[in-house]
């Protein structure tokens, strides 16, 4: 049988989890002061994708840090974004205390975003393995391929809208490459790239799958209307830029074994992670899904 690997988006199913529950307060602080409300929304959102999956392998990608490589090259990136909430900061080295607790092989590289580490993982096993990629994100939708599908999380747990390359491209229009020259047109406002200004999603998916990509839209751009000539040679630099940042690094230097990310099931020493953290919630979970053993 073919091995399945699961990436999956540690830090967005950490913000996911966070916010879930902290707009009504509810931190589920511990004894020890610590609150635990996004690692354990976190660890169950994690659990609901193995078993949704049933990988062979598993591994959690996180951020190393707020700045990267694309900080480098636009100082807007990403800086219309708060500072972590201070409930959430203790909670980031606790998920991958509790990644590995839970038999989930943690992965991450200073100056790269988990997004980078989903792709090079993706592209080096997706050709001789089947792999997917859970996260609310959808800018992972760029690295769907014959063998690489991205589920989406939808609202609750457990539920997720599954992309194909096939029903991307169905859906789209366009190719998951050229969602690539989507994003740099349309720019990315979480992101806090522009794009080139004026122009939305729906006139940057015409425009590239009538032109193919960036360069061919240049190349055509007299038959383009007066007005899009005009906002696409006013932005052109920026244009180029979004482009570089819009696009997954799927070269990040990342050394793995795929002994390590084996999922074997639950960890010996999972137990005693839960009690010591007083995670509750999911100790609950855990006997609602049959994981007795795991608890007793």
């Amino acid at each position: 049988m073919k091995q399945h690997v699961l990436l999956i988006d540690g830090m967005a199913l950490l913000f996911r989890s966070f916010f879930a529950t902290a707009v009504t307060g509810q931190y589920m602080m511990n004894t020890k002061g610590t609150p635990t409300n996004a690692v354990q929304g976190f660890i169950k959102h994690s659990l609901l994708a193995t078993n949704y999956v049933n990988p062979s392998h598993v591994i959690v990608c996180w951020d190393m840090g707020a700045k990267t490589f694309r900080n480098e090259l636009f100082d807007g990136y990403k800086a219309n974004r708060d500072a972590p909430p201070v409930e959430l900061i203790p909670q980031f080295d606790l998920a991958k205390e509790a990644a590995a607790a839970f038999n989930f092989l943690n992965v991450g590289l200073p100056g790269y975003e988990a997004d980078d580490c989903i792709g090079t993982i993706a592209k080096q096993m997706g050709s001789d393995r089947k792999v997917s990629i859970v996260s609310g994100d959808h800018d992972l939708l760029q690295l769907l391929d014959e063998d690489i599908n991205v589920h989406i999380l939808q609202k609750g747990f457990g539920n997720y809208k599954t992309y194909t390359k096939h029903n991307f491209i169905e859906e789209k229009g366009i190719t998951p490459l050229q969602f690539i020259d989507v994003k740099a047109l349309m720019g990315d406002t979480s992101d806090g790239y522009p794009g080139v200004k004026g122009i939305g999603e729906k006139t940057a998916i015409k425009l590239v799958s009538e032109h193919r990509d960036i360069q061919g839209i240049l190349t055509n751009l007299e038959k383009l209307t007066p007005s899009q000539q005009k906002k696409i040679t006013n932005d052109l630099e920026m244009l180029h830029l979004s482009r570089k940042l819009a696009e997954i690094h799927c070269t990040v230097p990342i050394e793995l074994s795929t002994d390590e990310a084996k999922w074997t099931g639950l960890a010996d020493g999972t137990h005693m992670f839960i009690d010591d953290h007083e995670l509750r919630v999911v100790k609950r979970f855990l006997l609602q899904h049959n994981f007795e053993e795991v608890v007793s």
